[in-house]
């Protein structure tokens, strides 16, 4: 199982401060690569979605709550993904033959959504996404990719992890300092509830996660809860709120692809303890096809409390 380290979170830690100077190489390298990119301009409006930090912020629902403004808008979007865990390179759009091993999970959920290209190359997929008919492009995680030029950057961040103890990686959590991941983005989305006016000067809307109503009956379900997203706790911990009982729970790294050996373990401790298996969306997306009907799943999309200002910058697009 794939966590974070802990003095990721520890400003003072020793480990941390003696893997300073290998923090300076990464974000200098960083640097070098945004400054020689391409960023190339096309003709559509191309919205980046990216994070910060490593690992998981929130970034997919906030993908998928703009695929749904934009097509209430009456604009065809199609997102642009590189297809994290995924083996092909693209440019190809997702069609229901592929699977997670092919282009990765969360292009699978998005399916769902949206058309979806994946492609290492960003400037390649944008190019198929436009020929597709794409009027709008989102760029799932491309904060720190040079392909293409932006003209909307969201930046998500999780409140409750924030930035770690600010340190750009090994000794840290961050992709690139704050600062720089910053002085690109033009709006940030904070999940986990509480206003937050700005960061460093950069607009901020804050909003949370809540479970889709499906006409599911959590209340009192046993449920056998695993997961492999970047904190599964939050999904344990939602999951309790809508009155399940966690019988128990097993985490897994973030995009890990979970065996069958070890799915059948599951099934046959969930099978022992009477209990229900159940999964999030993106796990779902990871499931062979013959697990999927075996295992609920707990979707949830995103609520944001002040979702004018994200409208006002949408409208300002087109």
């Amino acid at each position: 199982m794939n966590r974070p380290p802990k003095f990721w979170n520890k400003k003072y830690s020793i480990i941390s401060i003696l893997l300073i100077p290998f923090s300076w190489i990464y974000s200098t390298i960083t640097k070098l690569r945004l400054y020689l990119g391409a960023h190339q301009k096309i003709s559509v409006p191309v919205i980046c979605v990216g994070n910060i930090n490593m690992g998981g912020t929130g970034k997919t629902p906030v993908v998928i709550d703009l695929v749904m403004r934009l097509l209430e808008m009456g604009k065809k979007p199609i997102v642009v993904s590189r297809g994290y865990g995924g083996s092909h390179k693209g440019p190809v759009m997702v069609s229901p033959k592929h699977t997670a091993d092919d282009v990765g999970d969360e292009p699978i959920l998005l399916t769902g959504f949206s058309e979806v290209c994946v492609s290492r190359n960003r400037k390649e997929g944008a190019q198929m996404a436009i020929k597709r008919g794409a009027d709008v492009i989102i760029l799932d995680d491309g904060l720190q990719n040079p392909d293409l030029s932006y003209d909307l950057t969201i930046t998500v961040v999780d409140q409750q992890v924030g930035f770690g103890n600010s340190r750009v990686f090994p000794a840290g959590p961050l992709r690139e300092t704050v600062k720089n991941g910053l002085l690109r983005t033009d709006l940030i989305v904070a999940l986990g509830g509480r206003d937050l006016p700005s960061i460093n000067n950069v607009p901020c809307i804050s909003g949370f996660l809540k479970p889709l109503e499906t006409g599911m009956d959590w209340d009192g379900l046993r449920s056998y809860a695993f997961a492999g997203i970047g904190r599964p706790e939050k999904f344990f911990t939602t999951l309790k709120k809508l009155g399940a009982v966690i019988v128990a729970t097993r985490e897994f790294g973030d995009h890990q692809k979970i065996p069958e050996s070890i799915l059948k373990r599951l099934e046959a401790e969930a099978s022992l303890s009477n209990s229900q298996l159940v999964t999030t969306e993106k796990d779902a997306a990871r499931l062979p096809k013959n697990w999927q009907l075996k295992v609920l799943t707990l979707p949830v999309r995103l609520s944001l409390n002040e979702e004018n200002k994200l409208n006002h910058l949408l409208n300002k697009l087109f």
